[in-house]
């Protein structure tokens, strides 16, 4: 079993359009690291305004009153629900002493390393204007594209991470592998 490390976590974006797989590979990743003993923390982005609470409990109760903030504990779990967006980088400094690998869902300009998932050619535009790539993860159709146009998808193959890697998207053991191999190099 790995032992998870007590240096900064490890922070990774999953990026790509809709469909693509995002959700799915966080979970997979999720999953492997957890196997491996680590503590995961994700962070989601979401395009739309999604409702976190059920109507009718007492929190979305205090919410609709106009409480700014609202946080709800119990033996097993907390979460707060500000009524107001945060940056990234407030979201990484809230859970970041708590995890030791953060899996980040979208948020395309970060610049942290990031996975792309491409399920269609038009998906591999985001190869030539995305920052820190560190992998591609492409669906089985995909492949003949890659394979014949691998050397041609990147504007300038020197800025892209000596990690990047191409992969299935279906190969989450070997993605997750790259991961640790990163991890502990850093």
């Amino acid at each position: 079993m790995i032992q998870p490390s007590n240096k900064s976590p490890l922070i990774v974006q999953i990026v790509g359009y809709k469909n693509t797989g995002k959700t799915t590979m966080v979970c997979r990743l999720t999953e492997y690291f957890k196997k491996a003993s680590y503590r995961v923390g994700t962070i989601k982005r979401d395009a739309h305004d999604f409702q976190m609470d059920t109507p009718g409990t007492d929190t979305w109760r205090h919410q609709e009153a106009g409480a700014d903030i609202t946080a709800i504990a119990s033996s097993k779990r907390t979460a707060i629900i500000k009524q107001s967006s945060d940056s990234l980088e407030q979201l990484i400094s809230t859970i970041r002493n708590d995890t030791d690998v953060i899996l980040i869902e979208g948020f395309k300009e970060a610049l942290y390393p990031k996975i792309i998932m491409a399920r269609n050619e038009s998906d591999l535009c985001l190869l030539k204007t995305l920052p820190n790539i560190i992998a591609l993860a492409y669906w089985p159709d995909l492949m003949p594209t890659i394979e014949a146009s691998r050397a041609t998808l990147l504007t300038d193959p020197k800025e892209l991470s000596s990690t990047f890697q191409f992969l299935s998207i279906t190969d989450h053991k070997q993605i997750f592998d790259q991961l640790l191999q990163i991890h502990n190099n850093s």
